[in-house]
């Protein structure tokens, strides 16, 4: 049983080593391979982001949103909080470490 996995491992090995050679003797063959591959995925990416979500149309929700008073009202203290340090750490003088 382990000795066909062995095999086949050093089959695949031996392909793989022998893969580039083999592109690029067939230098034209692989190119438009590949030139078709990224059309192809280049035809998937556009297909999802464009026409995908022209179809899809957002859901509208009933209820009008809220203002919160209390947070912004936090945010706002917070905020001044970090601006009266910001001015006294600009007031602060500091030694020179390289006298």
């Amino acid at each position: 049983m382990f000795g066909l996995k062995k095999i086949k491992i050093k089959k695949i090995g031996s392909f793989l080593k022998k893969l580039p050679r083999i592109l690029g003797e067939r230098a034209f063959l692989t190119f438009l391979g590949l030139m078709i591959l990224s059309l192809i995925l280049g035809a998937i990416v556009f297909y999802k982001y464009s026409f995908l979500t022209k179809k899809i149309e957002p859901q509208i929700t009933e209820r009008p949103l809220k203002f919160k008073e209390k947070t912004y009202e936090d945010v706002l203290k917070i905020w001044q909080e970090r601006e009266e340090r910001f001015k006294k750490a600009d007031l602060k003088e500091y030694p020179n470490p390289f006298r």
